[in-house]
């Protein structure tokens, strides 16, 4: 944390001095001492303290200063900091003025110079003064700020983005937040521009894009070797399994993530069925766990860089990425998962992260307090979400196809949402149409058994339609199904009848193995595969167990 800022200003340099030096040598081991020779240079470094969330504990201001008087100062400085405490430094002909300001901006105390010796005229008054501050003071935010509309899609993403990849930051909404409508007037942005990112260390960025974030917070995308044992695409549970078990078995191992890790399962609000968690945990918890395990075991975690292509290069298997630079391994394990189904419903489109969202992050539960959520899906996502926006959302409806959740939902979810009063279910429904003009206000619903539609007012609506497999990087080089889904082992042989073609191992594919020696499959993306987290983790633990047995052979 930051240490308090003491600033003093005077346009005196000896009276500064003098200042300066006394009130380091007394508290300088617990505030931060700042000296500014003018009012307006104490504003301008005001400014950029306030972009950075740096608190002031007090301000002792010479009242006589030309340009600016101290009491003209402090208005202006009070308007960023009104819970400093606050004391103007006075002549003893300065006196009435001193008093008038205790009227005007509410000083604290006044001070005549010369304060000598400061022992006896000067650290008893601070001391009182930083005494008062303490009492009620609250440490600041340290971290990322986001300042956005509430329904602001590109602010909703930036935000999503921070939370997966766990790194702390604050939202602040403009419409309701003094300190939102402070940092865009002090960052001296027009509001047409947010959302505003406003970093740790007092710089900002208008509108940005979720690249220009990543480069700025440091985050790392480029490799630091040409060459690895072990690719792994896909930080989700498989791609996570098999970059720890990876590193633990010795692999030099590589992880590349287009977006953030845990995946679709990163954004589950709560996973009640995996082994050795007996009340549960949330899809972020289970992926900041396994990141500072592989990260621990030594696995290089580029994020967020996404994979272009692939390309065999004799024994090397070469991922081409995003940026346009190429990275080789003897061996690769895709797991890059499945990303939403989207559906088309009239008006969604236009509301896509200002009320209407797939998979929606956690993080916006909150912001629908009281609010009418609709949920359409019926799967084991869909009911963690409706479980979870219950908790803040006045109803929770969840819209199905089917008749009933049982034939799509474990069952301990479905018991949990027939407890939950708020949680209600329509059935053989489906949501046609979503109304509003900036966010989603109300919604129609059609029971395609009764042919009736009822249009209903919605807070928000959130989609767990299903979801297609990421991998059209891989076509032309490895075996895909209709539906996009990788083909690996022994449906490999199933579906052809033989070895894949151009088959160039003298022996049949290992049970997760693709149509190419050397790369496996893991997880959601692989075909016919049981899909979920723990299967997920399964997998990607099984595959670097036969990457073992396939480097063997080379």
């Amino acid at each position: 944390m930051p240490k308090p800022i003491l600033m003093t200003v005077d346009d005196d340099p000896d009276v500064l001095r003098a200042i300066e030096r006394d009130l380091r040598r007394q508290y300088g081991n617990r505030y931060r001492i700042l000296a500014a020779d003018s009012g307006a240079a104490a504003l301008t470094a005001i400014d950029q303290l306030k972009l950075r969330n740096d608190p002031i504990a007090l301000f002792l201001v010479d009242q006589r200063m030309p340009h600016m008087s101290g009491v003209e100062f402090l208005e202006k400085a009070l308007e960023l900091y009104p819970k400093a405490k606050r004391a103007l430094l006075t002549a003893y002909a300065d006196t009435d003025a001193a008093i008038r300001a205790i009227n005007s901006v509410k000083i604290d105390h006044y001070l005549m110079k010369p304060w000598d010796p400061p022992e006896e005229r000067l650290y008893n008054v601070v001391d009182d003064l930083l005494d008062d501050w303490q009492a009620n003071y609250t440490p600041p935010f340290v971290g990322v700020r986001v300042v956005a509309h509430r329904w602001s899609p590109v602010g909703m993403e930036i935000r999503d983005f921070l939370g997966r990849n766990f790194i702390p930051h604050q939202w602040l909404d403009i419409e309701i937040d003094e300190r939102a409508k402070q940092l865009v007037a002090t960052a001296k942005t027009d509001p047409s521009c947010l959302p505003l990112v406003v970093f740790a260390d007092g710089s900002y960025m208008p509108k940005p894009t979720i690249t220009e974030v990543a480069a700025k917070l440091s985050l790392k995308t480029k490799a630091d070797l040409p060459f690895y044992d072990l690719i792994v695409i896909g930080a989700g549970p498989a791609g996570l399994a098999a970059a720890v078990y990876g590193a633990a078995d010795g692999l030099r191992t590589l992880l590349l993530e287009r977006e953030a890790p845990g995946g679709q399962a990163g954004k589950s609000s709560r996973i009640e069925n995996y082994l050795g968690f007996p009340v549960g945990l949330s899809g972020g918890d289970l992926a900041r766990r396994a990141v500072a395990q592989a990260r621990r075991l030594g696995v290089e975690i580029l994020t967020p860089q996404e994979v272009s292509g692939i390309r065999i290069d004799g024994p090397s298997r070469v991922v081409r990425l995003a940026d346009g630079n190429e990275i080789a391994g003897r061996a690769m394990v895709v797991a890059s998962g499945i990303s939403y189904r989207k559906l088309d419903i009239p008006g969604a489109d236009k509301l896509l992260g200002a009320g209407v969202y797939y998979y929606a992050p956690m993080s916006d539960a909150i912001s629908y307090r009281d609010g009418d959520v609709y949920i359409v899906g019926g799967a084991n996502s869909a009911g963690q979400a409706a479980l979870y926006f219950s908790k803040f959302a006045r109803q929770v409806t969840m819209v199905v196809r089917g008749d009933a959740l049982s034939t799509t939902m474990s069952q301990y979810l479905e018991d949990q949402i027939a407890a939950t009063k708020n949680v209600a279910i329509l059935t053989n429904s489906n949501v046609t149409q979503v109304m509003g003009e900036d966010h989603c206000e109300s919604l129609t619903i059609r029971n395609h058994k009764t042919k009736e539609e009822t249009t209903v007012p919605a807070t928000a609506l959130l989609i767990y339609a299903g979801a297609v497999p990421h991998t059209e990087w891989l076509a032309g080089v490895v075996e895909r199904d209709e539906l996009g889904y990788i083909i690996s082992g022994q449906h490999l042989m199933q579906i052809a009848g033989r070895r894949p073609k151009g088959w160039t191992a003298s022996r049949d594919p290992f049970y997760l193995e693709t149509s190419v020696p050397g790369i496996f499959a893991a997880g959601d993306v692989r075909h016919r595969s049981a899909k979920g987290v723990t299967s997920g983790v399964g997998e990607g633990a099984m595959s670097v167990k036969l990457v073992h047995e396939y480097l063997a052979t080379q």
